[in-house]
């Protein structure tokens, strides 16, 4: 937190962060409509563990890596001047008074921990186990997600530069959209995904209205998180609010719009799933300037989203080979760091293209490394067995409809 707050914003603010878990719950339906039906449940399920895992392990460690400005942090000195690096504070929140406004920092960062680690669920999705997507969340949420958070909202280096990121365009959506990105690298493709020569298939989601719904919710947590975020972190007045919805709403509604303009000229139809993945790609970008851009500014952040993730995810699949079932990198990473650069025009441009190039040179390795140590250890995919049977019997031992439950042969192409 920047400042202490006034009984009325304060009293604000607590409500706004009531609704970042209507974000935790649109990200999760969209990966169970984007996913196979034989994964459903499995899906859903893993949202819940994870967020579970992630409060549990911010509460013991993760927030006291994470500390807030003017508490006690470990710093360098480089340069004749000390650049604040790490939190200090005492585990399992001890010493910490949770009985008054000044530790709405806090429930923010346990909100934002669960939020975080839904993400790398729609890029492991139909292939990730249960198991391995917690132990993955424990990294993910006690140690990457809160340095980072350190760096740019605690009072570290990045914010003593002035990196400005109002509502967790690089501090949540692109740290989750990395780590997506290494769990798909780390997990490979889906079966029946690339054919011998290396062409993506086609592998559709199976119920675009939970999608579509999810949009719904995501946007009223996103209203939450962004308003929440900017009191805390940026030091705005709670009557800021009212601009930060409207450059939130605008944004989101401009990608999506971008999208379906765009599918519509090229093939022809409205792709129900990519608009999904523009909306909430407009609501990630617009997350880092939210509370200081104008309400144009941000109807172009989105419809420059928009764009970026509709043509990212061809590129990751024609080029990278990464298998994206949800999107998840091009719609966090991608469209959050766009966002990041786009706020840069309110704030210090060095600081910005610092914390973009930060987040790409270190925190993607330590990401990516930390959950190839966790491979070596247990293997993060689900056995073949799994993967044909569908995640629901081989893991829960039910499924999500089990009326329709039926297998078709795309599982033993190559």
């Amino acid at each position: 937190m920047t400042a202490a707050l006034s009984e009325t914003s304060a009293a604000l603010c607590f409500l706004f962060v009531l609704l970042i878990p209507c974000a935790a719950a649109g990200l999760a339906l969209i990966n169970v409509g984007l996913g196979r039906f034989r994964n459903a449940a499995h899906a859903m399920l893993s949202a819940v563990c994870v967020i579970a895992v992630a409060a549990v392990v911010y509460f013991a460690i993760g927030a006291a890596w994470q500390g807030s400005a003017g508490q006690p942090a470990f710093a360098l000195r480089v340069a004749g001047r000390d650049w604040n690096w790490i939190g200090a504070g005492r585990f399992f929140l001890r010493g910490l008074a949770l009985g008054g406004w000044s530790s709405l920092g806090t429930l923010f960062g346990l909100m934002s921990a669960g939020l975080v680690a839904i993400i790398p669920l729609g890029s492991g999705a139909d292939r990730w186990r249960l198991g391995a997507s917690g132990a993955s969340t424990v990294l993910l949420a006690g140690w990457t997600f809160p340095l980072f958070a350190h760096w740019a909202w605690g009072g570290g280096w990045l914010a003593q530069l002035g990196f400005l990121d109002s509502g967790g365009s690089g501090v949540i959506q692109v740290v989750g959209g990395l780590t997506a990105l290494s769990i798909a690298w780390m997990l490979g493709p889906r079966r029946g995904k690339f054919s011998p020569e290396g062409m993506p298939s086609a592998l559709p989601g199976h119920n675009v209205v939970l999608v579509l719904l999810g949009c719904f919710l995501a946007w009223v947590g996103w209203l939450g998180l962004n308003c929440a975020a900017a009191i805390l972190f940026t030091g705005v007045e709670a009557s800021r609010a009212v601009l930060i919805a409207v450059n939130t709403t605008l944004s989101a509604a401009s990608a999506e719009l971008s999208v379906a303009a765009i599918t519509r000229v090229r093939f022809g139809k409205t792709d129900a799933s990519l608009c999904a993945n523009g909306w909430v790609a407009g609501l990630v970008a617009v997350s880092a300037g939210c509370a200081v851009v104008r309400p144009a500014a941000a109807a172009i952040i989105g419809l420059v989203a928009g764009a970026l993730v509709l043509y990212s995810v061809e590129w990751l699949e024609l080029h990278l080979g990464v298998d994206d079932p949800c999107g998840a990198v091009s719609v966090h990473a991608v469209a959050g760091l766009w966002g990041l650069l786009a706020a840069g025009v309110s704030g210090p441009w060095l600081a910005q293209l610092v914390g973009i190039s930060t987040l790409v040179g270190c925190i993607l390795p330590l990401t990516y490394g930390l959950n190839w140590l966790l491979n070596l250890l247990s293997p993060q995919r689900v056995a073949l067995e799994g993967e044909r049977q569908g995640l629901d019997l081989y893991e829960l031992g039910a499924g999500a409809y089990p009326d329709f439950m039926t297998h078709n042969e795309d599982f033993w192409q190559r």
